[in-house]
């Protein structure tokens, strides 16, 4: 058994029933055991002491969409629409991937993300295998899935759902309980309806969640209509997708009764705010969103498409943005789009039982920033500095179950250097390939 005690530091919980105090936290292996304003007691002989002066110490972050991987495409093309970026740029780089690059791309965003603040993280993609395996060495938390584009033969469709179905199956509850699973077709217009119905049947079948890309464009919203004569939610719906528990990234282009569905349906969605506009996607209505019900959470997408995988920028950005489209300064307050990073992703990957915020009995995943910087002063309202000044550039050290994977911002288990060489090398390799 081994105790981490966490003295005289301030604590942001996101749990509502004691929201910040001054005080103490101890973590026993992989669970918070105490956390007071007062001393705690009857603590063990070798208990780590840590001094939380000048800290603060919060939730680690949940980022619930993404492509590790890309990351090697950071800046290879950016200021294009999503068609052109996709079909033009990024799947011609991508089809040109071995399993060394998709390791080497998952690995530098990992070392980002965790440096950033980010303890669990959604990724879609494939060779998933690679990136299970570096989750596992990195100590992060992984909820992952082989994302399936469907536009190819029979064969090679079958291939693909079964890859898929191998890979969620045979990682499921790996790495001590940090990765778990889902079943993913990539887009209701990259894979054919009947092909979509395989995946949710294969999600009944092995009890798992579903993951897709739905309404990032308008041009993706109409296409769907002259296709299949109905929008993607209505289509993703008659397909049986919603049957399953759900969490759809991007949800930009909403009518009121699409909203409802959602509601009804109990789908989660991850909203992206700096990649929809990078692309010039549009802006989801997380404001409606969260008014009916829906569980709202963050996403960075890819360092292509981001360009950072920073998720303290996409909480400031979250708050920011829809004050400006609506002309409502009270849209998404601070405390909200905090929540949208901590709580509402735990619940957006099903583990609000355990992630998400500081309570007793909850797992031990955790930050701690360095809040003696100028951009913390005055010492006013802490919520409110997290969300407009703070950046993943402040974040100083990472625990997640307990175990410290990044102290003084760097890296604990990682070799950070030999990561770098290795996607510069795979990138090299890609662009003249």
């Amino acid at each position: 058994m081994s105790q981490i005690w966490i003295n005289n530091g301030t604590f942001i919980t996101m749990d509502d029933s004691k929201p910040q105090f001054q005080g103490h936290m101890v973590v026993q292996d992989d669970l918070i055991v105490y956390l007071g304003e007062k001393e705690p007691e009857g603590l063990e002989e070798n208990v780590q002491k840590l001094d939380g002066s000048g800290l603060v110490f919060m939730p680690g972050l949940i980022n619930t969409h993404g492509h590790a991987a890309m990351s090697l495409l950071r800046g290879y093309s950016d200021d294009q629409n999503l068609q052109v970026w996709l079909e033009q740029k990024m799947w011609p780089m991508e089809g040109r991937y071995v399993d060394q690059d998709t390791r080497a791309g998952s690995a530098l965003a990992i070392v980002e993300m965790l440096r950033s603040g980010t303890t669990a993280f959604v990724d879609m993609y494939d060779r998933m295998d690679q990136v299970a395996e570096m989750v596992e060495q990195a100590g992060i938390r992984g909820v992952l899935t082989r994302g399936v584009i469907g536009l190819c033969p029979p064969d090679v469709q079958e291939a693909k759902l079964a890859e898929a179905i191998a890979f969620a199956r045979d990682w499921n509850g790996k790495a001590s309980g940090r990765i778990t699973t889902m079943i993913s077709p990539h887009a209701p217009y990259t894979c054919p309806p009947a092909y979509i119905e395989r995946f949710v049947q294969a999600a009944h079948d092995y009890n798992l969640p579903l993951h897709t890309h739905m309404s990032e464009t308008l041009a993706e919203v109409e296409q769907n209509v002259r296709d299949y004569g109905s929008r993607p939610v209505e289509h993703l719906d008659k397909l049986g997708f919603f049957s399953r528990p759900s969490l759809v990234a991007h949800a930009v282009h909403l009518n009121d009764a699409e909203i409802e569905l959602l509601a009804a349906k109990g789908v989660a969605v991850s909203h992206n705010p700096v990649s929809n506009l990078k692309l010039a996607s549009g802006v989801a209505r997380v404001p409606d969103l969260l008014r009916a019900g829906v569980t709202v959470s963050l996403g960075t997408d890819s360092a292509a498409s981001n360009n950072n995988l920073d998720l303290f920028e996409e909480i400031r950005f979250s708050a920011l943005l829809h004050k400006g489209v609506s002309g409502d300064p009270t849209a998404i307050p601070a405390l909200e789009a905090l929540k949208l990073a901590t709580v509402n992703g735990a619940k957006s990957i099903w583990q609000e039982d355990r992630l998400g915020m500081l309570r007793v009995g909850m797992k031990a995943d955790f930050i701690a920033l360095d809040s003696e910087q100028p951009h913390f002063y005055p010492k006013t309202d802490l919520v409110s500095h997290l969300v407009y000044s703070a950046s993943g550039r402040d974040v100083k050290h990472v625990w997640i179950d307990g175990r410290q994977v990044v102290k003084n911002g760097e890296c604990t288990l990682l070799d950070e250097e030999k990561i770098k060489s290795e996607a510069q090398a795979s990138f090299e390799r890609l662009l003249h390939a």
